[in-house]
């Protein structure tokens, strides 16, 4: 299992989206809570429900971890994960640090990596650019980042998302994929 987090903006979906370029590697459809986003497919980029049935998933334990992000609820189903490893597939989760060191704490095995941004200019040019989100809402999610950034120590590799390919190379080293 491949666990790639950072912060909001950091650049996570775009190196996961070129790890998935190689037949190896499974991508980890997570469960949410929120609206798409323009573009984003139902069981390609997540796998949208309502809140009622978030809840209900998790009641059932079909969760590994799951939390609470921005007021939207967010899990990683543990079926998916479970069929793609015992087929020996490298299991990519693109998750936020909360989830991500929920996991860790549970003892699941795995690589956990830390996409961090250059700079938090950089990362604050980057979420303005998306116009997805309100000054308050972006401001949030750079107070955020600076928590997360603080939990970095945690994982076992820190990725400096630079220039996406170098990071995309370093990750692919890390996980056995070059």
């Amino acid at each position: 299992m491949l666990v790639i987090s950072g912060p909001s903006g950091s650049g996570k979906t775009t190196i996961c989206k070129r790890l998935l370029e190689d037949p190896r590697v499974r991508f980890s459809v997570s469960a949410t809570t929120r609206a798409p986003r323009p573009g984003e497919v139902d069981g390609r980029d997540y796998r949208f429900v309502s809140r009622e049935e978030f809840k209900a998933m998790m009641a059932a334990g079909e969760f590994i971890e799951h939390a609470d992000v921005y007021g939207n609820m967010y899990g990683t189903l543990r079926r998916p994960m479970e069929e793609a490893l015992a087929r020996g597939e490298v299991y990519l989760l693109e998750i936020d640090v909360q989830g991500a060191l929920q996991l860790k704490t549970l003892g699941e095995p795995g690589i956990y990596v830390f996409i961090a941004p250059p700079d938090f200019d950089e990362l604050r040019r980057r979420l303005t650019a998306r116009k997805t989100e309100s000054p308050e809402v972006l401001e949030r999610r750079l107070q955020k980042a600076e928590d997360e950034w603080r939990e970095r120590t945690k994982y076992d590799h820190i990725v400096v998302n630079d220039v996406v390919d170098h990071a995309v190379e370093k990750i692919k080293r890390i996980a056995g994929l070059d």
